[in-house]
């Protein structure tokens, strides 16, 4: 403030208005800048056609290891296993990215340590929302060469997985909503082009996704070192209950009775995987089933009430039992097939009045807890990465 002929006024000084005004503008710049870079750090960059011809694709090829008394696994031509397509198939399994809601995944299902099932008499999806059959076990899926699933809908492991992914009581999804969220992934289509040469992102699709998962479910195959391996090797030797049951579950000698159980569950994977109907529905026509099984692929009226036959390795880890669950122990699966079950026209002429003993069932039963295969349920190759 100055004062002139007794008046008092303001004067500004030029140069302290131009450093006032410097200020001004230097601040206003600042804040500019901070918010331009704020939004460029929290704009999602849209990837769509990322090129990605530069990341190197040289797979490595994949050595399946398995028992010596395994056959050789029949492995497509074209989805031959690769170390980078078996880890893409791993992640791709474990990641709730499958479902629409992202809150589960292909694991939530089939989980590692119950043998991959979950232990449920009806799989839960979504939502909360119950579907209508229990899961089945991955062990050694790899060996099922057609007709997966217990109505054997799906002829092979790459066609598989269309159905869970799509199914609103799984995992409720839809394939061109899932192929663009793994082609705007920060991490997937990197994976793609090393498991699979893809040249930008938007090649990832839906056979591509099939083929990896199909890859790293072949891996699931049994180690070779349950008791019963053991055994076949030299390096065990059964307890008198064991190999009582191992006779009866075989049919080996004419003084024990026959448990008929060794025709359906064959060495070395302890199944068929055949379909059958094995008695266990109370039905007088074969149009009364409330679930076809078979049937409701085939439109066979003699497929009605038939499933697949599930593998008996592990099978003490992943009750409850039958395609809906319906008897929670192994004991209570005996006890039906000992009483011969239920008889329908297309009934196995094997499902019949055993005879056995309640200690000739225990003794069967301690035989069949030979084939847990701890060291399968324990491989941090097949957990979550």
């Amino acid at each position: 403030m100055a004062i002139r002929n007794g008046k008092s006024y303001y004067s500004f000084s030029p140069v302290g208005f131009v450093r006032k005004k410097n200020s001004y503008l230097l601040f206003f710049s600042l804040v500019i800048i901070i918010i331009t870079f704020s939004c460029q750090k929290e704009k999602t960059p849209d990837i769509d056609n990322q090129d990605l011809s530069e990341i190197p694709f040289s797979p490595q090829e994949y050595k399946l290891e398995t028992s010596s008394n395994y056959p050789e696994m029949n492995i497509p031509s074209d989805n031959t296993l690769t170390v980078e397509g078996i880890s893409l198939g791993r992640s791709l399994f474990y990641d709730p990215i499958m479902s629409i809601d992202s809150t589960i995944s292909c694991s939530s299902c089939h989980i590692h340590e119950r043998g991959f099932k979950d232990n449920s008499a009806l799989s839960t999806g979504i939502d909360g929302r119950v579907g209508r059959r229990s899961s089945m076990s991955l062990l050694n899926v790899g060996y099922n060469r057609s007709n997966l699933f217990w109505d054997g809908r799906q002829p092979d492991l790459e066609s598989q997985i269309t159905a869970p992914v799509e199914d609103p009581n799984e995992l409720g999804h839809n394939w061109p909503a899932l192929l663009d969220k793994l082609q705007n992934h920060h991490e997937y289509p990197v994976k793609f082009r090393k498991a699979f040469g893809i040249i930008k992102s938007t090649d990832i699709n839906e056979a591509l996704v099939s083929k990896a998962i199909a890859q790293f479910e072949r891996t699931l195959v049994s180690s070779g070192n349950s008791r019963y391996d053991r055994i076949l090797r030299g390096e065990a030797t059964f307890t008198d209950d064991e190999l009582q049951g191992y006779l009866m579950f075989f049919d080996v000698v004419p003084d024990l009775p026959d448990a008929e159980c060794g025709h359906c569950h064959t060495e070395p994977f302890f199944t068929t995987f055949e379909f059958k109907n094995n008695g266990i529905e109370a039905v007088e026509n074969l149009t009364d089933f409330i679930d076809k099984g078979r049937g409701e692929v085939t439109g066979e009226v003699l497929d009605n009430g038939k499933f697949k036959i599930p593998t008996l390795i592990n099978v003490f880890e992943t009750a409850p039992y039958m395609h809906d669950g319906r008897f929670s122990t192994m004991e209570e699966v005996m006890e039906h097939y000992n009483s011969g079950g239920h008889r329908q026209l297309n009934t196995d002429p094997l499902i019949r009045p055993l005879g056995l003993s309640n200690r000739e069932v225990e003794q069967v039963l301690a035989f069949i807890k030979t084939l847990t295969d701890s060291s399968f349920l324990k491989n941090p190759d097949y957990s979550k990465p």
